[in-house]
Parts: structure tokens; C-alpha cells; sequence
């Protein structure tokens, strides 16, 4: 009959004196648990770069993204941002190689001149801006060609560039359809002006194609875990997949879930195609008419912004969050209210700007729009409440994990002395609701009562070996909408 109390190091047949003290920290954790979360960043490489291709690396600073995968790559462009955004989370990234098919895309800055005054051409690129001196008299051949040079000594862009005949010809330095997001153009702000006699034109030239195939990626993390993946890729096809492989880890035998991030440039009509065509609740993508900073720089600091936010308190609603480093689109180029409350019914993400030019976060979406019937479904429709009742998965889990690691199962009502590792349904239960009325005190769950009332622990009847649980969580919201009638009296 073994004595009263279970432990776990100490023999019960000890006959060498002494005395032997085992620590167990099976009490020691109280308090709801901090939930580990990592950020993945997908991206190309550059070969100057000294990381290999899908190798991971994890990122402390731009200076370090640039000697991973290369000065002016994609993922230096995102790295750079994000850890500008957000100094504390832990950021990692992955490369992959250009595809071997695919097209550089290409841009023209076309002069026409000559300049009759001396000045100075801001042109920005990808939001950086570049200072070309002009000198009266200046031909178009020439300014093209100062141009051409300031391209090339920005070795953090994205682009290398020529000039003939008054053109100045960017080429991106990737091949990929997300080069074809690569902005430029002048004179962002009001007070920046040409110089006299000149005009400058910035278009599209050849455009990009072909991006790598992400399955490859996914392929080489099949045991890792990152809570928040950024991708510059929104090709269906690569979509598709992200879509599957975090769909794969959402469900109660994973659960190593996460949420992909990106931005999609286009019209509203556009952007209400193409979000119309996704239904996953676990992504989300800003959409972006036009901007000097690209789609992938947008999904880059959307990313950091809301996981800074939500390991705080998934529940607090992202609106108002500022994305630093996101240069605000033209005015011309913002969307209006209505073109807003469309794409959010479209599952795309929306931004405002205000007074300031600052960029704010207004409502953080998933693609999820309806079941599996077709009928419209708001259960993901936002990030906050997947976050909410992920970090309540997680709660309710580690909570049994800590406090019954290594028991043995009984019914209740069963007499054993508290010191055996016996476990109960109604001893569990007491830790669910516990773990419950943390969740309440935090701001994460509401109606503890209905909680407690609605709660089932009950030892499985086909293993008795097993404890099946049935956890009805009431999230809290988030506060979107005030309205109002104001009935005046004369």
C-alpha cells in the first residue's frame, strides 16, 4: 500500500539515513500563462546575401536582415520596417530564391526639359526620397541621368537603374509579380516642386511575373511554430497554400495556430474580386489603392503593429494604431467611407489617414466571410475575437497541463488522501473556472455566471482513461460603433 503522499523522485524503500527533499513545481505558476509568439517573414533573397534559401533566421535589426539575404531584397525592405515599427517581438525570417522563370518588373522616370532655373527633384522610391540637383540649363538626358545615379547610390532600394534619351529606367532587383508594387515617383509633399522648364513622368514599365512557390517554405517549418507569418506573395496559388497549412494547425490535434499577413494593391473593384474570391479566418490583407510605401512594407508593419498589440491583450481592438513608416496615400488615392465599409464586407482590411498624414489602423479583418453553406458568417469576421479564444485555448490548456502532469484519473466522490496525484472531472472543472475568472478579471471573457452554469468536465465513458470538457467561453467585444438619435426640443 504506498504511503499517503505521491513523489516523484523519492523512493518509498529508502534505508540509507537521511533526508531527501524533492522540489515540484506543480503549484509553482499561478495567474493566467504568457503565451510564446514568434513572427515569420517570407521574402526573396539577394545573392549577396550570406543566409541560404530556406534557412531561418531570426532578425534583430535591419542592418542584420541586409547581410542575411542582401542590401535592397524584399525581406530587407520588410525587416527594416517591421523592426522600426516594433522593437520587441521576436521576429524571424526565411528567403527564398528568385523563380528562375520569372520577370523583373520595370519602371520609367521620362524628363523633359531643359531646366530654366536651378532646383532640386524629390523622387521617392518606395517612400524613400531621393535629392537630384538641378543646374539651369540642365537637358533631360542629363537630369535622367543624375536620376539614373541616385538610384543606384540608394543600395537599400529595390531598384538599380540606366538613363538614355531622357529616361531613366528602374529595373527591380528581384524578378517576382510583388515587383510590380515597387512605387515611384516625385514631389510627395505640397512644397515639393520641379524645377522651372522641366517635367518628369514615372510609369510602369515591363511588368513583373512569377513569384516563388511558398509550398517549399512551408515545407521546411513543418515543426516550427510562429504565431504571425508576413508574406509579399498574394498570388492565389500561394495564398491557397498559406490558407491550408494554418488551416492545418488551427484544430484540436495541432493547434499550433497562426495568422498570415499581406496587402493587395488595386482598385476597389478590384480588391472586392479578389477578397470576394478568399473565405479563410486565418488571414488577413490590407488593401491599398496606390502609396509610396509598398504592399509588403503595409502588410510588414500591419503584422508588427497587431501582434504588438494583441500579446498585450488580443481582445483590445486594433483601430486607431498608428503604422509607422507607412507614408499615407494621395489624397485622390484614399478610399472613401462607403468604398471602406465595402471592402470591409469583402474581407479586406481598411485604413485611415488623419490630420497629421499619419497612417491608422481602422479594422483588422480576416478573409472568413461565410460557412460552408455559402450563408454569411461573422464568427471570424474580425482578428481580436481568433486571437481572444486562441489565447483562451491556450489558458485552458496549460492550466491542466501545470496542475495534472503526471496523475492518475478517479470518479468523484473518490476517497484518497489529498497528498496522492489523483485527479478528478470535478477537480478540473475547479481549475477551468478558475482559469475562467482570470480570463474575466483581465477583460477577456464575460458573463462568468453563464460560463460556470454552461461548463461540462465528465470522464469519458469509451477511455476511462480520458476527460472530455465542454468550455463555453462568452468573449468580450470590441467597441466599433456608437449611435445615436438626438431629439432636440425648440
Amino acid at each position: 500500500m504506498p504511503d499517503n503522499i505521491s513523489f516523484n523522485t523519492i523512493p518509498m524503500d529508502i534505508r540509507v539515513p537521511g533526508q531527501y527533499v524533492e522540489v515540484d513545481n506543480i503549484n509553482a505558476v499561478r495567474g493566467l500563462p504568457s503565451m510564446t509568439r514568434r513572427i515569420l517573414v517570407l521574402g526573396n533573397r539577394l545573392a549577396s546575401g550570406s543566409a541560404p534559401a530556406l534557412s531561418l533566421r531570426r532578425v534583430n535589426s535591419g542592418s542584420e536582415a541586409a547581410g542575411y539575404f542582401g542590401r535592397g531584397s524584399v525581406l530587407h525592405e520588410m525587416l527594416r520596417a517591421m523592426r522600426a515599427a516594433d522593437k520587441s517581438s521576436e521576429i524571424w525570417a526565411m528567403a527564398l530564391d528568385d523563380l528562375s522563370g520569372g520577370v523583373a518588373a520595370t519602371k520609367t522616370v521620362t524628363l523633359t526639359g531643359p531646366a530654366t532655373a536651378s532646383g532640386t527633384i524629390s523622387l521617392y522610391l518606395n517612400g524613400q526620397r531621393l535629392q537630384v540637383g538641378v543646374s539651369v540649363g540642365d537637358t533631360a538626358s542629363t537630369v535622367a541621368t543624375a536620376i539614373a545615379a541616385a538610384v543606384n547610390a540608394y543600395t537599400d532600394g529595390p531598384c538599380t537603374a540606366t538613363a538614355a534619351a531622357g529616361v531613366a529606367t528602374l529595373v527591380a532587383r528581384h524578378k517576382g509579380l510583388f515587383t510590380n508594387d515597387i512605387d515611384v515617383r516625385a514631389n510627395y509633399y505640397p512644397d515639393e516642386r520641379l524645377p522651372a522648364g522641366l517635367t518628369l513622368v514615372a510609369a510602369d514599365g515591363a511588368a513583373g511575373t512569377g513569384n516563388p512557390d511558398v509550398a517549399t517554405a512551408l515545407a521546411a517549418i513543418t515543426t516550427e511554430s510562429f504565431y504571425t507569418i508576413v508574406t509579399p506573395y498574394t498570388d492565389t496559388a500561394n495564398v491557397v497554400l498559406v490558407e491550408a497549412e494554418l488551416g492545418s494547425r488551427w484544430g484540436g490535434m495541432d493547434m499550433r495556430t497562426g495568422h498570415a499577413f499581406g496587402a493587395y494593391r488595386g482598385t476597389q473593384s478590384a480588391l472586392a474580386t479578389w477578397g470576394s474570391a478568399r473565405n479563410s479566418p486565418h488571414d488577413s490583407f490590407m488593401g491599398v489603392k496606390s502609396s509610396p510605401t509598398p504592399t509588403y512594407v503595409w502588410a510588414a508593419v500591419m503584422a508588427s503593429v497587431c501582434e504588438m498589440s494583441g500579446s498585450i491583450d488580443p481582445a483590445r481592438p486594433f483601430q486607431t494604431l498608428v503604422l509607422p513608416g507607412v507614408m499615407a496615400p494621395a489624397q485622390a488615392d484614399q478610399w472613401t467611407w462607403t468604398e471602406r465599409n465595402l471592402l470591409l464586407r469583402d474581407g479586406i482590411s481598411t485604413f485611415t489617414v488623419d490630420q497629421g498624414g499619419n497612417v491608422l489602423l481602422e479594422r483588422a479583418v480576416t478573409t472568413y466571410q461565410t460557412n460552408a453553406y455559402g450563408i454569411e458568417d461573422v464568427s471570424y469576421l474580425d482578428l481580436e475575437p481568433k486571437w481572444t479564444v486562441d489565447y483562451m485555448r491556450y489558458a485552458f490548456r496549460a492550466r491542466v497541463a501545470l496542475r495534472y502532469p503526471r496523475h492518475k484519473l478517479a470518479d468523484d466522490g473518490t476517497a484518497f488522501d489529498p497528498g496522492q496525484a489523483v485527479v478528478t472531472p470535478n477537480m478540473i472543472r475547479g481549475e477551468l473556472l478558475d482559469v475562467g475568472r482570470q480570463l474575466e478579471t483581465a477583460g477577456l471573457l464575460e458573463n462568468f455566471a453563464g460560463f460556470k452554469k454552461d461548463l461540462r468536465v465528465v470522464r469519458s465513458m469509451t477511455d476511462r482513461n480520458r476527460v472530455n470538457a465542454l468550455l463555453p467561453p462568452d468573449l468580450v467585444n470590441q467597441f466599433r460603433v456608437f449611435a445615436a438619435s438626438v431629439q432636440f426640443i425648440l
